[in-house]
């Protein structure tokens, strides 16, 4: 047993929201106790004992949208004119980057990302991956890579008719063995969506293929949803549809789906999505440096469609999206008081929500039967602490880099800053190897 005390306890729990002078009892990989650091330590004399030194106690961020496979586009130059579209984003950097993507590549592109989100506090993440030609096995390499580190993931691969109906169909049966495999697991470390990457790289055929797998495997899906304003115009000049209502009309929209972005919706569809029960991720700076638009998320928060927070691939911190929802709406709506509450229900509610969808335990707070993912945080705040201000703090004050220690599903995966059994310099000197030979190949 594991007992972390001496700290200020941020639960997340509405019954108790701040311990001022808490302690965590964790037994294996479950949260048993919470309560006074003095009462739990008498409770429980065996326990191993880790000092929080006043620090922090939080549950750890989630992720609820990621590319780990963008990884090594960071510094790369694709020359050429600059794009001045999100489609020539697309074609000029990412489809040419993930085309050349080995399954090797595959696995050391998740180093440096997921090196960071255990030095940041991030415990779980939904990760969307890309590979088309090396599609086979790749899941199975990112999972290998999060086994590295005990990160708590959900993954898909994003289907695609852009390479080809072959590659397309690969795409296809990647989703369904890895989400067998996840189903014979049976664990909730490792969970399975059934990845597409946009309804504009969907043909009728492909998708009819898609519904038909995603439900033999028994997932929903994780797709991006009007991202782009290339992507209604594909859905309406194809198929006289929106991008949600042709998802909403053909079944792909559901509780177990996920739509990212929604940028470019209408309140009707923003119903559709209401009624269908899918989660919407926002990835506020992806959308800022893609020059897409801003997505209504407060709208739809309103109408209560379970709005969550990612990074698409743009940092490993949960607390930079964070950061900028709130001053990306205040701005948008030229309203100052706007998007102070909904970032925060975005990331500490939502997120928790949209996660125990896929799994059958519980994370996202500091409360008895909840997974241990947990992690504590060295920030001494220049105003008082407490359950009313730590938003604030966090918002103002706190950024991943303030993690000190991460546990995740009870296990100690970096202690004081320094991870535990894993050898940083020499996976990240493997991933500047991957990457330089990657950049000569595209």
């Amino acid at each position: 047993m594991l007992l972390i005390g001496n700290g200020k306890i941020i639960t997340r729990d509405g019954a108790r929201p701040f311990i001022e002078n808490g302690a965590v009892a964790v037994d294996g990989k479950l949260i048993v106790e919470t309560g006074d650091s003095a009462a739990l330590k008498a409770k429980y004399p065996g326990a191993e004992y880790m000092d929080a030194r006043g620090r922090l106690v939080m549950p750890g961020f989630i992720n609820a949208h990621m590319h780990y496979y963008s990884t090594f586009a960071r510094g790369f130059n694709p020359g050429g004119r600059p794009a001045t579209t999100f489609g020539e984003i697309l074609s000029g950097l990412w489809w040419r980057l993930d085309r050349a993507l080995g399954l090797d590549d595959v696995y050391y592109s998740c180093m440096g990302p997921m090196i960071d989100e255990v030095r940041s506090g991030v415990t779980s993440v939904i990760d969307h991956h890309a590979s088309p030609f090396a599609v086979e096995g790749s899941l199975f390499k990112i999972a290998e890579a999060s086994g590295l580190f005990g990160l708590r993931s959900n993954l898909c691969y994003e289907t695609s008719d852009r390479d080809g109906e072959k590659i397309a169909d690969a795409g296809i049966k990647e989703n369904v063995d890895f989400a067998k495999y996840c189903k014979e697991r049976n664990d909730d470390m490792l969970k399975p969506l059934f990845g597409m990457h946009a309804q504009m790289t969907i043909s009728a055929k492909t998708l009819d293929k898609c519904l038909a797998a995603a439900a033999s495997a028994g997932t929903g899906f994780h797709i991006h949803a009007a991202e782009g304003i290339e992507d209604v115009v594909d859905a309406v000049s194809k198929y006289g549809l929106r991008v949600i209502e042709r998802l909403y009309k053909f079944g792909v929209l559901s509780p177990k789906t996920i739509a990212v972005h929604c940028i470019h919706i209408t309140g009707e569809e923003m119903d559709m999505l209401g009624e269908s029960g899918a989660a919407v991720v926002h990835n506020p700076q992806s959308n800022m440096g893609n020059a897409v638009g801003v997505s209504p998320v407060l709208d739809m928060l309103k109408k209560g469609i379970p709005a969550g927070m990612g990074t698409d691939g743009y940092t490993s911190d949960m607390t930079e999206p964070l950061k900028t929802t709130a001053i990306l709406h205040k701005h948008e709506k030229k309203i100052p008081s706007a998007a102070w509450i909904e970032p925060h229900t975005m990331l500490f509610e939502n997120n928790k929500k949209i996660m125990e969808r896929f799994i059958n335990g519980k994370v996202g707070a500091i409360k008895k039967d909840h997974y241990a993912d947990v992690i504590i945080v060295d920030y001494k705040g220049p105003t008082p602490i407490n359950a009313d201000t730590i938003n604030s703090h966090i918002l103002f004050g706190i950024s991943g880099r303030h993690v000190d220690t991460t546990i995740i599903n009870g296990k100690v995966i970096m202690k004081e800053r320094e991870l535990v059994n894993i050898d940083e310099e020499a996976l990240l000197a493997k991933s500047r190897e991957h990457a330089k030979k990657l950049w000569e190949r595209i």
